[in-house]
């Protein structure tokens, strides 16, 4: 029967990775989480081990398929966190710790590619312009700051492309995540000869891009041994998380939207053609089901919550946290800036930093709250507005991610960006698309887009107010301006 075949989908994210087991038809059967720390070296830097990764990776394998059906395992394939430089020797052995997509200690490297190279001939070589997060800054920056360990490098990979190689044996990544380096030319979907000369490596250190959802192995006879599996299991090259998540949503070809509501935030916009953004702000990348997408990047959304929450109130209780806010949505008078580790989508600022303004001596925990879940929600209005000057017009979007969770933050997305909010059936995001993506490298649906069409439901819309949409308007307003008057302010503080 087509439903007995089972897939598995992995979600590498930055606190912990996500499995799920899936059946043909979008059936989850089992899932679990394994959770492990970021290591924070210095101010603004942000390091994981690659090997947290794998341990974690055969224990919640172990975990899924426990009691299931192992037979029926015919793919495996990811979402992960994007951007991670990640450098193996010859002997295969991990030079570093992962530099993580939100660390911040690039920001001369940044500004030598923007300013010295040059963002018109970085956004001719890659569609891009630099961001701090990025790869290619992270090579440039352990050139001069780790000569010994650069001399040592053989391999550079992204996070879950180490899970793929460990799996597999296969050297390799896919088009959406590579996107992500700024050694990809997007356009062309190739790897980009002038990047590699900038950044002082070679082609033969990159690993061959597939398409998201091409095999690119199977499993090595130990692991299968380990896991119980059949050597038969592909791998497939699997996305980039925000990738990942849009094909869990159901964001694919033209013009649909998505807004993820995870550890960092993000509005992807999907296409069939190439679009290059044309202000700066937005990035321009490969999409899983074989277009492209422009993306907007915040780089603290619902961890602005977790740390809020779990840090300031020292409380995991979040719906009570939020327990009587909806009243006040639209009329709360304290705003917060979610720049807690720097800020990419529109300022690309590194020196940027978390604020709360418009305190009085009234101001509850209450007000402070929300102004957390209100200051996520207009930072991602930013890139919606950045996407609106590339002319693309958004009527309506699918929300995933942990903030997705809230029924008080759903209403909040809707009236902030004033258009209607899909919740998917299944707000697994990530992990579910790259179990998707197995579906399709296994030729269980002839395309991305077919798997979409028959998988993704939405069970919940919700629509925005028009009394409060118009309240967050005027809100919003104020908003914008308040970074502007502040960054000089937080570039003086990142000398102290």
């Amino acid at each position: 029967m087509r439903n007995m075949n089972t897939y598995i989908g992995i979600d590498l994210g930055t606190s912990g990775t996500k499995f799920l087991l899936v059946a043909a038809d979008g059936t989850i059967l089992s899932e679990n989480t394994q959770t492990y720390e970021v290591c924070y070296p210095h101010s603004g830097w942000s390091e994981q081990s690659p090997e947290l990764w794998f341990s974690a990776a055969m224990q919640g394998l172990k975990k899924l398929l426990d009691g299931q059906d192992k037979a029926a395992v015919k793919g495996i394939s990811f979402g992960g966190q994007m951007h991670g430089l990640v450098v193996l020797d010859k002997n295969d052995d991990v030079i570093r710790p992962c530099i993580l997509w939100n660390d911040g200690r690039t920001e001369k490297q940044t500004k030598y590619l923007n300013e010295a190279i040059g963002k018109e001939k970085l956004s001719a070589y890659t569609g891009n312009i630099a961001f701090a997060g990025f790869t290619a800054p992270k090579i440039l920056w352990m050139q001069e700051n780790e000569p010994e360990n650069f001399a040592r490098i053989a391999k550079i990979m992204l996070p879950k492309d180490y899970l793929a190689y460990r799996f597999s044996g296969s050297f390799c990544t896919d088009f959406s995540d590579a996107s992500g380096m700024l050694l990809l030319d997007v356009k062309n979907r190739r790897w980009s000869a002038e990047m590699c000369k900038i950044c002082g490596i070679s082609q033969s250190m990159l690993p061959e891009p597939y398409e998201s959802y091409e095999v690119v192995g199977t499993l090595k006879k130990e692991i299968a041994e380990e896991l119980g599996l059949s050597e038969t299991v592909k791998i497939i090259a699997g996305a980039g998380d925000n990738a990942a998540a849009a094909v869990g949503t159901g964001v694919v070809g033209e013009g649909g939207c998505n807004i993820s509501l995870g550890t960092s935030g993000t509005l992807f916009v999907s296409a069939e053609e190439y679009k290059e953004d044309k202000v700066n702000a937005l990035h321009s990348f490969c999409h899983a089901d074989g277009g492209w997408h422009l993306m907007g990047c915040i780089l603290s959304a619902a961890s602005c919550n977790a740390w809020w929450s779990d840090k300031i109130l020292q409380t995991t209780d979040y719906a009570k946290e939020q327990e009587g806010l909806e009243e006040e949505l639209g009329k709360n008078d304290v705003y917060f800036l979610p720049y807690l580790m720097g800020e990419r989508s529109p300022h690309n600022d590194v020196n940027a930093r978390g604020a709360f303004i418009g305190m009085r001596p009234d101001t509850t925990r209450k007000q402070m709250t929300l102004a957390v879940l209100e200051g996520v929600t207009f930072a991602l209005r930013d890139c919606l507005e950045a996407a609106k000057k590339n002319g693309i017009e958004v009527k309506k979007t699918k929300l995933c991610g942990g903030g997705a969770k809230s029924p008080l933050w759903r209403k909040i997305v809707a009236n902030v960006m004033d258009m209607p909010v899909e919740i998917p059936q299944t707000e697994q995001g990530p992990s579910f698309g790259g179990a998707m993506l197995a579906m399709v490298g296994c030729g269980e649906y002839a395309s991305v887009s077919v798997a979409s069409q028959a998988i993704v439901k939405v069970r919940e819309t919700v629509l925005p107010d028009r009394e409060t949409a118009a309240l967050y308007e005027e809100r919003y307003r104020v908003f914008r301006s308040l970074y502007p008057a502040l960054a000089e302010s937080f570039k003086k503080m990142r000398k102290q």
